[in-house]
């Protein structure tokens, strides 16, 4: 058995030669990528030959979170290039979707027939869960080159290889070397099935950005928003990507989901929703070393302790929002899947949620399945040691905190 990679460097992160090397190259092109709102738009345009970034409400949501982000202590060269790259591509996404939907206004029309959305924590087996109902062709899935750019750019549709698929292939060799301990927490690959939060990110309004950097500034912002509208965005999106790729009917996933149940149902009320549970203590050390360890490619030194109490804040009002809100879809429409029930029978758990979906649980549906589980063993690639003392937490603190969610779904 692999021994367990202890991670002793998140304040101060040390890198190998190549990752350094790879820093390095990217911090000398920070004085070209402003995390300004008029520069980006002008690249974005200047990039896909495309002026209309459709409805303007997001520019105000962009300036705070690029104020927020400007904020961020210790951010170095690397970070600014990274932060600006993924807030090009989001720009450039949605100037592909504007596009797109005025040469085809008939994507508008098309139904998304009831979704099935996994909502869980990570590290509650959400990825596993949605990995394994995505191996048959029942769902339509995004792999994660897809998420980043949904849409192609105008000279290379039809292009194959798809170009989009190769830039990905760049990005995630970076991050592999740059951060070669993520894959234990969570793998990532070019093609692998990736979530919707990148999706709406599009619309300049989600919970992932709390995840790229610390960022209170827009966090305190999108939480006082009704995320209604930016939900309505992603359901465009997904019909746009439906038009061009095909696909049947949508396979979600999202921790995200956790504090909007009220708007995932206003906005797919047909959806089928699959909760997972997990004692809420290991996972949030996990989740914490994933994000304090991620933090290495914005930022040097990284408060770790700062960041671990902002999450356990974080984690606790996602919590208390499902609390409330959990019974706002019916036993009809939802189930709920805790994880050691899950480790101990995945193919049940499968077969209990075609059968809520309406999907019949057929042979070409379970040989897939049952194909991908003996090739994705739990802890294949090792796992990352975590404690509280890294974190400077204190395990009955955290237990006091989360114990309304654990007496509601797990005890």
């Amino acid at each position: 058995m692999t021994d367990a990679v202890r991670l002793d460097d998140l304040t101060l992160p040390r890198f190998s030669a190549e990752g350094q090397q790879i820093l390095d190259m990217m911090a000398t092109m920070a004085p070209q990528c402003p995390l300004e709102s008029d520069a980006l738009h002008a690249q974005a345009s200047a990039d896909t030959g495309l002026h209309d970034f459709g409805s303007d409400d997001y520019r105000e949501r962009l300036e705070v979170y690029l104020a927020a982000v400007r904020e961020i202590d210790g951010l170095h060269g690397a970070g600014i290039v990274n932060f600006y790259g993924q807030l090009l591509q989001l720009l450039k996404n949605r100037l592909l979707l504007t596009d797109l939907l005025k040469r085809h206004p008939e994507i508008n029309d098309i139904e998304l027939r009831s979704p099935v959305v996994i909502a869980g924590l990570p590290r509650t087996g959400t990825t596993h869960l949605h990995n394994l109902l995505a191996a048959p062709p029942t769902f339509r899935t995004m792999p994660y080159w897809e998420s980043n750019e949904p849409f192609p750019l105008p000279n290379e549709v039809g292009a194959e290889p798809d170009p989009r698929r190769a830039r990905m292939d760049v990005a995630v060799g970076v991050v592999n070397m740059v951060m070669p301990h993520f894959a234990l927490m969570h793998e990532m690959t070019t093609d692998h099935v990736h979530e919707e939060i990148q999706l709406l990110a599009n619309d300049i309004s989600t919970m992932l950005f709390e995840t790229l950097g610390e960022v209170p500034r827009w966090r305190d912002y999108y939480r006082t928003h009704d995320q209604t509208p930016h939900y309505e965005y992603l359901a465009t999106q997904l019909k746009a990507m439906q038009f061009l790729r095909g696909g049947r009917r949508w396979l979600l996933k999202s921790p995200q989901h956790l504090e909007q149940v009220r708007v995932l149902d206003r906005v797919f009320p047909d959806s089928i929703v699959v909760f997972t549970h997990r004692d809420p203590v290991p996972v949030a050390l996990s989740m914490i070393a994933m994000i304090t360890y991620s933090a290495r490619m914005h930022r040097s030194p990284v408060p770790v302790a700062q960041i671990a109490n902002s999450w356990i804040d974080r984690l606790d009002a996602m919590l208390t929002a499902l609390v409330r809100d959990r019974d706002a879809i019916g036993p009809d429409r939802s189930i709920d899947i805790r994880f050691n029930d899950f480790m101990a029978d995945e193919l049940g758990v499968a077969e209990r949620v075609y059968a809520l979906a309406g999907e019949p649980f057929t042979d070409e549906a379970r040989k897939p399945i049952a194909d991908y589980l003996a090739n994705h063993q739990r802890g294949r690639l090792g796992n990352v040691q975590t404690s509280f003392d890294m974190f400077g937490l204190q395990e009955s603190a955290l237990r006091e905190r989360f114990a309304p969610y654990v007496q509601r779904f797990l005890d």
